[in-house]
Formats: C-alpha cells, structure tokens, sequence
C-alpha cells in the first residue's frame, strides 16, 4: 500500500470514519485461519515445550500478537460472531447442531462486505452456520465453498465434502486438502489481479482424532513435558498437538505459497482457534476447557501480520473478541460494511497500525449452556458469582469477591445488561423450519442431523452432527423434518439409503401435507463403516461414516408453505428398513 493511502486510511480511522474504497490494485488480500479446538496454549510461542508450530508463531513474530482475545466456548457461536461482529444470540446461534448453530439470515457478514468491495471471496472448511441454502456460505457472501457445513465430520482422510451446493470426495488429508485448495484460489486471483477474502476454517484438532502418520509417529511415544491440570488421557493429548503440527507446517506452505506468488506484502493474514482445548492438556495453567465459560475455555490465540504496515512484534494488550474481527479487517483494508445493524466489536486497526490510541474500557462475555462470565482488563466474574484476578490468578483458585465489592457489582450490573439487551430476543426452542426450493439452489439436502427420531429409530452417535438414522424396524418408526417450502413447484425427492441383501423389499413414503412419495428399497447396498481404521485413540462422540445410495421417490407437485416432512414404512420385509442419511429435495421446475 502506497503511504498516501495508509495516510487516508489512518485518518478515516482516527476520526471514526473508513475511507473511499480502495482501487483493486492496492485492495489487500484476507486470509482469516481458524482452528478448530486448539487452546492457547497449544502453540509453542506460548510456552508449550511439548510441540513446534513454528510458522504459526511467526504470524506474532512478524506482526502483531493479541494477549488477552477471547472466544465462546463451543464452535458455532464464535464463527457466528466473526462473520457478523455481534454477540451470537443476537443472530439466533443457540447451540451446534439440529438446526440450532443457523445465523439468521437477516444477519450480514464479513464476506458480504468484501464480496460488495470487489472481492472474490471463498470458505473452505467447516461452516457451520446452517446447512440449507440460504443458509448455506454460497449465500452469505462466499462465492466459493469447499468443505462441510455440519459442526464435526467423521473422516478425515479422501471424505465427502461438499463443493458450491453438490457432493464431492476429497483429496486425502482434510486440512491438507484444504490449504491446497486456499492457495490455488489466492494464486488464481491474483494472476487475474483480483484481491480475495479467504476464510480458511480448519476442522481440528477437533476429534475424531486422525493424522496422517508422518505426524503421529513424532508423538506416538513421546513423552510429554507439560501437561494438563486435571486428569489427562496421553493418547489424546499426543493426537492433538499431531494436529497442529499438521495446522503449522499448513499455515507454512500458505505462507510460502503467498511469498513465492509475490503477495505476501499485499495480504493480510489473521489466525485464532475457536474455543479453548478439547482435552485436559496443558494450557497455561488456566482453568477451563473447551465448552467452559472460565478462562482456559475461551481464550484463543489471535496473530494478525500484514508486512510493511502492521510493525513486526507488535503486542496488543487490551481485551479483545472475535466481535472485534470483522470492524478491524474492514477498516484495515478499508472498505465498507453491509447492513446497518450496530456491531458490539470495536476496531483494533489504530494499534496494529501503530496509532497510540487509548481503547475504550470494556467488558466481554463468554456464553454456554445456561452460563455467563464477564471479562474486563483485569478480572473475571465467572457464572457462580465468584471474582479472579486474570493477571496473578490464572487458574482461578482464589475468589476476592469480598475483597473487591465495586468489581462484584460493576461486572454483575454488566452480564444484567447484556441479558436484557442479547439473551432476551431469543425464543423458547428453535421455530425456524428449515427452507427448501430456492430456484438459484434447487437441491435442499435434509440430513439425519437435523431430523427427528422417532418411536424406535436412533442416530448412530450421541452427538447428531455427523449421524445418521438407525434401528429403523416397525411401521409406527418415523423420521421427521420441520420445513418451508419457498417455491412452489414440482420436486424430487431422493433417499440416501444403506440395507443389506437380507432386508431388501421394503415400501417407504415421504409426505409432506397431501403430497406423497413413494418407493420400494430393491438393491441391496451395505459397504462397511468407515473411520475406525485411522482414528489414533477411541473416538467419543462421533458417528463412524459410510457410503450411501442415492434412490430417487419419483416427482410431486408442492404449494408453498410450512410443514412437517414425514418419513416412514407403510411394508417391512426384514429385521430392518434401512439405514438414512438424509433426504433430498431437488425443485425441478
């Protein structure tokens, strides 16, 4: 960037206000990189003797590293709050899976921003923000996407991915797969002197724990200097930080990639996690994890470099969020935001600058599960009540609530507020049906995930991200989807099937108000589960993956409107109907 334009930049910063937009020669390119469960203490730079990620490090080496940047403690609100700059239940992120983790749609994001400034812009990875289009990252400013939109996957070695709406199999390793395909995207662009927004959004080391085994064997028997403050399973420990050194040496062929295409000075890139540790592993000696509100839970790591403007070993001190992601990287490459509703973040971009600007005194809130803590410079007020001092009681060990009363009630006054202005928008349950039939994105893929069981069927797993529908035996099981359908018009319905030779015969519809579906399960299609064989330690939650037929129930008329999708046995020939992974909807209007 010429100095005349950083010039314009900073002054339009420093009197509250982002410049004219940039012509696209001088736009600066964005890589966002988020992890998937990695805690902060999950990088070398910050003290962990246990690993090496040495290219992740150098993003705070070469630019700027925050101190104190915060998250939530599950996945689908802090990736809701990046893309929109607001706290996630104002955009309806209620929890991570079963329709629960969708950002409504009258939400605008960073990517429409950069896709309205010129911008080519891409997702690959985990979204998780919604499914159905158009919930989907096609149409919330990503005009590219490779990846998966549910909260976990079950394999991560050739998986089924999807790519702009249709499925595809990936290319081996995932995150391999999808740095790969982040770089021919950047080089792509910028042969064709476009600027690109990438939102590169890795999936571990979330479990199933799976790395390829050049990364394994280095820690396969290594012993560990570090560890974890409360019990800690080895196994798991040395499969995550496997992880991230897969993320790391990722992170330096991206690197490389941008240094070697000659846009390394003219790109931006930003790396965090999105919640703290997944696992009982050395974090600083904070206490909390993944899905605690406490500090190990939700502090992330946050590197920000941009090469000739953000000065290297730049430290930013004060508390900051991912609600601070999305006003910090427009006004850096100063563009303007989409919507009008206010943002809770706030910009960073003066400090990485290297303005002296005082940030406002602030308070930042974690929330999960019912709990709330609130942060500010110094203190955490955690859910039950009880006061730490973050600066010399990192652990949280020794409450002061009685010795610091003006602290007490200042940061209870606070989480007060911000339950009346942000929780108490939120509806009881979730009463968004899911869309189907929008001409510009014909095929509306309904899985198991966001379906109900019901009478004997079961999901595959506990946890529905990544399930499918089991144990489907008599005519009273059924599976059901809430749904609005958009258009009206004639569609396919296709079941994505498995049943042994066995069972083969039975009769099945789908019904949706008067329209009906109907079809008899005649090939046998029964491959074995997938999964197992690359997992490192016993997976918990997730479901083993397979291969499912596709079998079309023919075409029906349906009128516009609500309802609830119907799936069930009207004859059952064998000890099982099937197994389901999804329903399809295709508008073939």
């Amino acid at each position: 960037m010429h100095s005349s334009t950083l010039l314009r930049l900073v002054v339009a910063i420093l009197t509250g206000g982002v410049s004219a937009p940039l012509p696209a020669a001088e736009k600066p390119n964005v890589v966002v990189i988020l992890t998937d469960d990695q805690g902060w203490g999950d990088l070398s730079l910050n003290g962990n003797t246990n690993l090496r990620t040495p290219h992740v490090d150098s993003l705070a080496q070469d630019g700027a590293k925050f101190e104190r940047f915060f998250v939530q403690p599950v996945c689908s609100p802090t990736r809701a709050e990046f893309l929109t700059g607001r706290w996630h239940p104002r955009g309806g992120v209620q929890g991570v899976s079963t329709g629960q983790e969708r950002l409504n749609l009258d939400e605008r994001t960073i990517a429409e921003a950069f896709q309205a400034a010129g911008y080519a812009t891409a997702c690959f990875g985990k979204w998780h923000n919604g499914t159905q289009y158009p919930y989907h990252p096609n149409a919330r400013g990503f005009r590219e996407f490779y990846g998966f939109t549910s909260g976990h996957w079950g394999e991560y070695f050739d998986p089924l991915l999807d790519h702009n709406g249709k499925d595809v199999r990936g290319t081996g390793y995932i995150t391999d797969d999808l740095t790969t395909r982040a770089i021919d995207f950047l080089k792509t662009n910028a042969t064709a002197g476009r600027p690109s927004f990438v939102y590169l959004a890795f999936n571990t080391p979330h479990s199933p724990m799976q790395v390829p085994d050049e990364y394994w064997r280095r820690f396969a028997q290594a012993p560990l200097a570090l560890s974890g403050t409360q019990k800690e399973n080895l196994d798991h420990t040395r499969a995550a930080l496997a992880m991230c050194e897969n993320i790391d040496d990722n992170v330096g062929r991206l690197l490389l990639a941008l240094r070697e295409n000659r846009i390394d000075h003219k790109t931006i890139v930003v790396y965090f996690s999105d919640n703290g540790p997944n696992g009982a592993r050395w974090n600083g000696g904070m206490k909390g994890q993944k899905g605690s509100t406490d500090e190990g839970g939700v502090r992330s790591p946050l590197h920000i470099r941009w090469p000739g403007q953000i000065p290297p070993g730049t430290v930013v001190t004060p508390i900051a969020a991912a609600i601070d992601l999305y006003p910090t990287l427009i006004d850096l490459a100063s563009i303007r935001r989409v919507g009008d509703r206010p943002f809770d973040g706030i910009s960073f971009a003066p400090l990485l600058l290297g303005q002296n600007r005082k940030m406002p005194d602030r308070v930042l809130f974690q929330h999960w599960a019912g709990r709330i803590s609130a942060r500010d410079q110094r203190y955490r007020l955690d859910h039950t009540g009880q006061l730490f001092d973050m600066h010399a009681d990192p652990g949280q060990t020794h409450n002061i609530a009685d010795t610091k009363p003006e602290v007490v009630k200042k940061l209870t006054a606070a989480i007060a507020t911000w339950k009346r202005d942000v929780l108490s928008a939120w509806p009881a349950g979730d009463p968004r049906p899911f869309p189907v039939g929008y001409p510009e994105f014909p095929r509306t893929v309904l899985p198991a995930r966001d379906g109900i069981p019901h009478a004997g069927v079961k999901r595959s797993a506990n946890a529905p991200n990544c399930s499918f529908f089991t144990h489907w035996t008599k005519p009273e099981d059924r599976m059901t989807w809430d749904i609005d359908v958009r258009t009206a018009g004639r569609y396919e319905a296709i079941l994505r099937y498995t049943c042994p030779a066995a069972d083969v015969g039975s009769t099945v519809e789908l019904v949706l108000g008067n329209a009906q579906w109907t079809g008899t399960i005649r090939e046998a299609y029964d491959p074995p589960l997938r999964g197992r064989e690359h997992d490192r330690v016993h997976r918990g939650a997730e479901s083993y993956v397979k291969d499912f037929r596709p079998m079309s129930l023919g075409i029906v008329e349906l009128p516009a409107g609500k309802g609830t999708l119907t799936l069930r046995a009207t004859k059952i020939l064998g000890r099982q109907v099937a197994d389901v992974q999804q329903v399809e909807l295709i508008l073939r209007k």
